[in-house]
């Protein structure tokens, strides 16, 4: 079941600024509690990462916003 609140997590500044954001992305992910999830907003689709929090048991859905950016969601369920 996908958790009513999310964190959100805007990763374009990082990547412009030339820092990679996954160390960033791992702090948000591993203070989840149950019933919260992270967004992340990314200039393209983090298919690796999508890839890796799957593997870890996190589920997802994306989306493709008007301006350009991806809109991932990760959380698990119970």
């Amino acid at each position: 079941m996908k958790p009513k609140k999310f964190q959100t997590l805007d990763v374009r500044p990082l990547l412009a600024a030339g820092t990679e954001p996954l160390v960033a992305i791992r702090q948000r992910v591993d203070a989840l509690t149950a019933g919260q999830g992270l967004t992340v907003l990314a200039p393209f689709l983090p298919s690796p990462l999508i890839e890796l929090l799957r593997s870890e048991g996190f589920e997802s859905d994306m989306e493709h916003r008007q301006d350009g950016a991806w809109s991932v969601s990760f959380w698990k369920s119970p």
